[in-house]
């Protein structure tokens, strides 16, 4: 290879990787990763009768498509 596809490849990785510290930082800023709470809280009061109720509910679908689908 020569020096230059080297360098151009160098100059294209730093440009990019800076690109995607600037938008990591500004999303640390503007307090995207701030909400913690809500998948703590979605694990800690999810009960049985809710996990229950899912799988009824995918199971009446996927009866639904069996009897929606029927090759003749």
């Amino acid at each position: 290879m020569d020096s230059w596809v080297i360098a151009m490849m160098l100059g294209v990785s730093i440009f990019l990787g800076s690109i995607a510290v600037v938008t990591l930082m500004w999303a640390i800023k503007k307090g995207q990763f701030d909400d913690e709470e809500k998948f703590l809280n979605a694990v800690k009061f999810d009960g049985i009768d809710d996990l229950n109720d899912a799988a009824n509910l995918e199971r009446k679908k996927e009866e639904l498509k069996k009897k929606e689908y029927r090759p003749e």
